[in-house]
């Protein structure tokens, strides 16, 4: 529960002191971060801007059902990764650079 309240007081602060969201830029570097509690799984999909830092392109967040919930740890870090991919695969395709998780 720590963790999960970590997260969003950091997202808070993000979201309240730095633009929200860039608009994505195809030729630039892009990775995707994920994230999940026992409850949801959450994803960002970042770029690298100009001034090389890592800003926000897109977030997700889905509830885990009643099955998910029993998963272990690593299983529901793995899930978060292929929601992420099938989400965004369109974008990570397109992008002319290798893309990190």
């Amino acid at each position: 529960m720590e963790r999960q309240e970590k997260v969003f007081r950091e997202l808070k602060k993000k979201f309240t002191k730095e633009l929200v969201l860039v608009t994505l830029d195809l030729n630039k570097k892009m990775r995707m971060e994920v994230d999940t509690s026992d409850y949801t799984t959450e994803r960002v999909l970042f770029m690298e801007c100009k001034d090389e830092r890592w800003r926000p392109v897109a977030y997700l967040s889905k509830s885990l059902n009643e099955m998910e919930r029993n998963y272990e740890i690593h299983n529901k870090e793995m899930l978060a990764v292929i929601r992420g991919l099938e989400n965004w695969k369109h974008l990570l395709e397109s992008n002319k650079f290798k893309f990190e998780i």
